[in-house]
């Protein structure tokens, strides 16, 4: 294992690796250094287990995993052909033939992230919503809980005497190992939390699209409905991460988005950049991620599509796609 060197704030969220021996999480005030932890190896074919302390790929905050979720990743880039039966009005049979999206089986994580490192990484901090079950449904949110694939978990071992993870949510939900303290086991607590609102929490699909390098991904999540005297409004939240694949920087300056629901309303909207923000995508800051809401009146389904237009450094713009979606009720 080799390790993990910390520092108190950040500046970046960009992981220098050197020599392949230490990660070093730049610091905004001090010089100084202080170990945390140690690297662990990634594991390639089996999940990581509640309480696994990890550092984020992309936006380099540190975190602890609370469970797993099974998702479906449909990336458009990975279309195949396929070939179904038509049959016309005479009663014809003939072949059909186009592309699909198939779905590839990846686990997702639900994790705590460091409430000290997260004023530093451009990943929106209350991400969570939900629908109070209270009469008015207030819309309501949990800060510092974030969703993490596979592939973007950087897996250590706690070496640090202090508190190895700032969330009011951590001595909450584990307990530190009775055989091995610098490790952590969840509790009823968290068991029980996660079964009273896994319908709010739970990530079942993920859509990905890719344009000249610049990654979009979208994750839906139904998370209740509302209702009036007059009309029901159905309820979803939406994650967006954009990340920059390519050497060159890339700014985000307009989004759009089309809503389409089963009743036959469309809605369009356009804004400038993203919550008063025009993100740069540099490789040092290569990603951004945020999370916003929609409600359909009185159709319990539809979808969402939508793109960005971004601008290069030498001022020419082009649009990059988001992935369509669909808005489905459960």
């Amino acid at each position: 294992m080799t390790t993990i060197l910390n520092k108190a704030r950040l500046i970046s969220n960009q992981l220098l690796f050197k020599n392949c021996s230490s990660i070093i999480v730049r610091q905004k005030t001090s010089l100084s250094l202080a170990e945390v932890g140690r690297l662990e190896d990634p594991k390639i074919n089996t999940n990581y287990d509640p309480g696994q302390l990890f550092l984020h790929k992309v936006f380099g905050y540190r975190g602890i995993i609370l469970f797993p979720w099974t998702a479906q990743v449909y990336d458009k880039n990975h279309q195949t052909k396929r070939t179904t039966k038509v049959v016309d009005e005479h009663g014809i049979e003939f072949n059909h033939y186009g592309k699909e999206v198939k779905g590839q089986t990846q686990t997702y994580y639900q994790v705590l992230m460091d409430f000290r490192d997260s004023a530093f990484v451009r990943t929106q901090t209350e991400s969570v919503t939900f629908l109070s079950t209270a009469k008015n449904k207030q819309l309501l949110s949990i800060p510092f809980l974030d969703y993490v694939s596979h592939t973007d978990v950087l897996p250590y071992t706690n070496t640090d005497q202090n508190t190895p993870i700032e969330n009011e949510l951590f001595p909450r939900f584990f307990n530190s190992d009775s055989d091995d303290n610098s490790k952590f086991k969840p509790n009823e607590t968290l068991l029980a939390w996660k079964e009273k609102n896994h319908h709010w929490l739970q990530l079942s699909d993920v859509y990905k699209e890719t344009t000249n390098n610049i990654q979009v991904t979208a994750i839906p999540f139904f998370i209740g409905v509302r209702y009036s005297q007059d009309t029901t409004n159905y309820w979803w939240r939406y994650m967006i991460r954009i990340e920059n694949l390519g050497d060159e920087s890339v700014r985000i300056r307009e989004r759009h988005w089309t809503i389409y629901s089963l009743s036959g309303v469309l809605e369009s909207m356009v804004a400038a950049g993203i919550g008063g923000q025009e993100p740069l995508l540099s490789r040092t800051q290569p990603a951004f991620q945020y999370s916003s809401h929609v409600n359909i009146q009185q159709s319990a389904s539809g979808h969402m599509s939508g793109h960005f237009i971004c601008l290069k450094q030498n001022g020419d713009s082009f649009s990059v796609s988001i992935p369509s979606f669909p808005l489905i009720s459960r």
